[in-house]
């Protein structure tokens, strides 16, 4: 049991009218230790707040007590720097296609963590077997209605996802599922489609499954395994198209069936599966919601919308951890990198991408008349495999490629690729070996950006 430690006091708010400092312990707040930084919220929502804090340096076991008085509801103005106070319920699967046994040694630990915590389903929109969950857990979700939640299914045949999660308890956590949305609990569902696993016919039964078993899920979006150099999994394997267009075929069949039966789209199959089925992803005025684009669903139209439209979108995502007052950033959620803009223009602009995204990105690039602006897709020889998408660029990658580009050329790259200023590999933006510029991964930045730096030669469609 660790305590809520305060990372900022934010100026003029309740807390800063009394003694406390960064650094400082929240050991109780109103007689009770907070186990998450959910139930640290819910205790100072009132207008009477007392904190037992503990400060360094004091001597152990030493606290003293702070009354916080403010209106009810308002925020008390501090930020902690953990969201689980207690302990991160770790995984305890052994998933055949889980990315984390597939990441090379030497990473930062930090990637090696596997959660399976529906606290962090809730605050962060991580995915949870519910594997671990509990009766107690239920109880809790549905008193706080701790909604939406994001929960791995994979597969509804029980031996199958037994197997597959390498788990017996994945036969049977699926009851929990039924549970909260029995409950009113709103929840996303995810599949990892893995080739001659749990696609073809048990995709289907999957999907049969979900429309008449658990139709009040919100979404059910199908994802494609990915599969690096370092897997050590002989059943995995990528997608070939053929497949690929099977999984996109099913999912838009199904679609049909939920639009017909319960007036809604509900099964998606992610842009990630209609590049490698050689299809063009949907368009925005196709889908129901870009609310998705984060687990690759829209995330192309959504893109597009915004470069097209010329307006500033907020950065998509899932979660609520930015409503609960003082829950930091974390996990891929933390703070992508320093965005630099102190770029000059006349120079080549060359604009560094993954491999999917670059063909897209030239094609609305030249509707748009900056065919001038060069995009290099950028391989992913650190994973290898079929990682391809620009989140999970390395430094080490980027800076080979960069190496190939014309001093003189003003970089791009996308913000999507860095964690609190660090690539996956651990470098960092002075690790590339000359100044590139660091842009927020949405249509409407990459826009603003190139019109600063390059005037288009014509004008420009639906501006």
């Amino acid at each position: 049991m660790t305590a809520a430690r305060i990372s900022a006091i934010s100026p003029r708010s309740p807390a800063a009218r009394v003694e406390l400092a960064v650094g400082d312990e929240v050991v109780r707040v109103n007689g009770r230790e907070p186990t998450d930084i959910i139930e640290y919220q819910q205790l100072v929502d009132g207008e009477h707040v007392t904190l037992d804090v503990r400060r360094e340096g004091e001597g152990e076991g030493v606290t003293r007590r702070v009354v916080i008085d403010k209106e009810p509801g308002e925020p008390l103005g501090l930020s902690i720097d953990s969201a689980v106070f207690d302990r991160i319920r770790t995984c305890d699967n052994h998933c055949s296609f889980c990315f984390i046994y597939q990441l090379p040694k030497g990473m930062r630990r930090s990637l090696y963590v596997k959660d399976d915590d529906f606290r962090l389903s809730f605050l962060y929109g991580n995915y949870t077997t519910l594997t671990r969950f509990t009766e107690f857990d239920l109880e809790r979700v549905i008193d706080e209605r701790l909604s939406p939640l994001f929960v791995s299914i994979h597969t509804t045949n029980p031996a199958l996802r037994a197997e597959m999660l390498r788990n017996p308890r994945g036969a049977t956590s699926l009851r929990w599922l039924h549970e909260l949305l029995h409950h009113g609990i709103e929840v996303h569902g995810q599949v990892v489609v893995c080739p001659g696993v749990n696609d073809g016919v048990e995709l289907e039964r999957t999907l049969e499954d979900v429309v008449t078993s658990y139709p009040q899920l919100a979404s059910l979006a199908l994802v494609p395994v990915g599969v690096s150099d370092f897997s050590l999994e002989e059943t995995m394997r990528p997608h070939q198209r053929d497949e690929a267009r099977q999984v996109v075929s099913l999912a838009e069949r199904y679609n049909e069936i939920t639009r017909a039966v319960l007036g809604r789209s509900l099964i998606f199959a992610s842009d990630e599966f209609y590049l490698v089925a050689g299809l063009d992803p949907p368009r925005a005025a196709s889908l129901a919601t870009l609310d998705l684009a984060e687990n690759g669903i829209g995330m192309v139209a959504a893109f597009r919308d915004s470069f097209e439209r010329h307006v500033a979108m907020p950065r998509l995502g899932s979660g609520f951890f930015q409503s609960v007052d003082g829950a930091p950033a974390w996990g891929y959620r933390a703070t992508r990198a320093p965005l630099t803009h102190d770029v000059v223009a006349g120079g080549r602009v060359v604009v560094m991408t993954g491999e999917y995204a670059a063909p897209l990105l030239r094609e609305l690039l030249d509707e748009h008349g900056f065919d001038a602006v060069e995009v290099m897709p950028v391989a992913n020889d650190y994973f290898g495999g079929n990682i391809k998408v620009a989140g999970l660029l390395t430094g080490r990658d980027l800076a080979v490629a960069l190496a190939r580009v014309d001093p003189s050329a003003t970089c791009l790259i996308p913000d999507v690729c860095l964690n609190e200023g660090r690539f996956l590999d651990g470098t960092t933006l002075d690790d590339l070996g000359r100044p590139v510029t660091c842009v927020r991964t949405t249509g409407h930045d990459l826009r603003v950006t190139l019109e600063s730096l390059y005037a288009p030669h014509q004008a420009m469609v639906g501006s």
